[in-house]
């Protein structure tokens, strides 16, 4: 790391910076952990063109979710640009391997968060999914939501950048049709938005820790779908959960049409190796 950046940390927190370790695991952004005299942070540090506002909307989503008072998030300690660099300072939250209690904490605290609600769809502000545009245009209606905001935003750009082609994209028509009979009587929830299992974590003192949010409302379900997507989490988690947040004779078909808009997103950002994936679901719904 720069030593402008070590210099502008040790201003902002008052405190000598003894150790600098680089952290792995982002696609996005540059990622550290800071050691200093007075405890240990986090930086994340990106150069591209909407760093900035990607970190505001993140830091936004930390504090509203724990706003909530459902699930932690990392204390938020400055977010601004230093030599042309977007950078997020937090607080480092040491993280253990979780156990099935703490998977039930999670679970629990996880629907404490989906039971905080709205009277609309979305958010007053629009934000990012990964490094990818998110629109949160509100919307009174679930179906015109996940439609308008969600599917076809993807689809058109998977279209522009040829990784679909126009007869494999279902129209407006077609999405609202096919899942009219789904997406019916949901009520909005604050949602993560980006729920896998790399934006969790639990604390060596057991407590569940939200990180990197795509924040919005929507129905509870998408984070349940997203966590699912890559592997899921433990037993005990969904036990908790759907204790507060039932399944019914939907619930396999929405997870589906759910993680469609992840798997959008993932071949927008990686490429053709989501795009069995993706017609896959496309062929099955539409």
């Amino acid at each position: 790391m720069d030593s402008f950046y070590i210099k502008h940390i040790e201003d902002i927190l008052s405190a000598k910076v003894k150790n600098v370790i680089t952290v792995s695991g982002g696609d996005i952004s540059r990622a550290f952990k800071i050691e200093t005299e007075i405890g240990h942070y986090f930086l994340k540090t990106n150069s591209n063109a909407n760093a900035y506002n990607m970190f505001k909307a993140e830091k936004l989503g930390l504090e509203n979710i724990k706003g909530s008072q459902s699930v932690a998030t990392p204390k938020v300690i400055a977010c601004g640009i230093l030599k042309q660099a977007a950078f997020l300072l937090m607080e480092y939250v040491e993280p253990k391997t979780p156990s099935e209690k703490d998977f039930k904490n999670f679970g629990e605290q996880l629907a404490k968060l989906h039971q905080c609600t709205s009277n609309s769809f979305g958010l007053n502000q629009d934000n990012f999914i990964g490094s990818l545009p998110q629109s949160n245009q509100q919307h009174k209606n679930w179906l015109d939501f996940y439609t308008y905001e969600r599917l076809l935003p993807q689809l058109k750009l998977a279209q522009q950048k040829n990784l679909l082609s126009n007869y494999e994209c279902p129209s407006n028509e077609t999405i609202k049709s096919h899942l009219k009979p789904l997406l019916k009587n949901i009520k909005p929830s604050l949602l993560h938005g980006d729920l896998w299992y790399g934006n969790y974590l639990i604390s060596n003192n057991g407590l569940p820790y939200l990180i990197d949010p795509a924040m919005y409302y929507g129905h509870s379900e998408v984070d349940i779908a997203m966590s699912k997507l890559f592997g899921g989490f433990g037993e005990s988690f969904y036990k908790a959960y759907h204790s507060q947040f039932p399944q019914n004779q939907h619930t396999a078909a929405r997870i589906e049409i759910y993680q469609l808009y992840y798997l959008l997103v993932h071949l927008n950002l990686f490429g053709s190796s989501y795009y069995g994936a993706v017609t896959s679901i496309l062929a099955k719904h539409f």
